[in-house]
């Protein structure tokens, strides 16, 4: 079956911890390495796919397990004809490796060792450095150095952070993600991941019982943002997108995708900041 922007499921090839995704903000092929298995996450944001989605981090991991996958499909993809069989031909190009999957992947105590695995493949197939390795994350575990030390590492092998950052002040947060986090909290991770490794925030836009998000959430969020950069956060831009999968949690019936011309308005103020906006509708 046909790898489509709208079906980014797991367990697509059989594999524990990796399948592979055509991914609409990256442009090509991605392949996910999903280090909750379990459906376990810190956060519960409400627009979220994971089925049966439970509070929790990630489980132990077979690491050799993972390893021996992301070598089948990383040979497939460069030795054999993954591509031709499974992608339509406009985005036949392998973009990244993404640490995503169904939780948090920093909530892992072997999310460094799993970064020292990621780039030994990379090596091996003759990809690091050619090819993005990238981290999607709310950013709620950077505080543990074993995490900052394996961002400084991702650095060094063509990294890059995806930092979700959807919405301020901390009642939006409450509502959206489902969890108790201050702005204080917010500036300290979002400096502590952008001077570690290049860090895009990645922001999802959506309306609720047909309302768009407040004047009052925006000028919160543009300004929050505002507060991190002068107080040291250096963001590479936005990755700005609305829903493109209908949400498995129990606000989906409220949730309906806000108009293109909403979109680029909100765009065009994050760029009057002097931030690149990469939009996904």
């Amino acid at each position: 079956m046909p790898l489509l922007v709208t079906d980014h499921r797991r367990d697509i090839l059989g594999f524990r911890y990796i399948y592979p995704v055509v991914s609409r903000r990256a442009g090509g092929v991605s392949v996910g390495i999903n280090l909750n298995p379990n459906n376990a996450c810190n956060w519960r944001c409400i627009y979220c796919q994971v089925p049966d989605l439970v509070r929790g981090n990630a489980p132990q991991l077979d690491l050799a397990v993972l390893e021996a996958e992301l070598a089948a499909m990383l040979d497939d993809i460069v030795h054999g004809d993954f591509m031709q069989r499974n992608v339509p031909e406009d985005v036949r190009r392998l973009n990244d490796l993404a640490l995503s999957g169904n939780g948090e992947p920093t909530s892992s105590r072997q999310f460094g060792d799993v970064v020292t695995v990621l780039g030994r493949q990379l090596a091996h197939f003759g990809l690091l450095g050619k090819i993005k390795l990238v981290l999607i994350t709310n950013g709620s575990q950077l505080y543990k150095p074993m995490v900052q030390e394996a961002l400084t590492r991702m650095r060094e092998m063509n990294g890059e952070v995806w930092f979700k950052y959807d919405r301020a002040p901390q009642e939006g947060v409450s509502f959206v993600n489902q969890v108790a986090l201050t702005p204080a909290q917010i500036k300290r991770h979002l400096i502590l991941a952008s001077t570690r490794c290049p860090t895009w925030l990645q922001t999802c836009m959506f309306a609720v019982d047909g309302e768009p998000p407040a004047e009052t959430e925006l000028g919160a969020w543009l300004g929050l943002l505002r507060e991190a950069i002068d107080a040291g956060a250096r963001p590479e831009g936005v990755l700005l997108y609305g829903l493109a999968r209908p949400s498995t949690q129990p606000e989906a019936p409220r949730l309906t995708r806000l108009p293109e011309t909403w979109m680029r308005d909100f765009a065009g103020r994050i760029e009057q900041m002097g931030l690149p906006v990469k939009l996904s509708l």
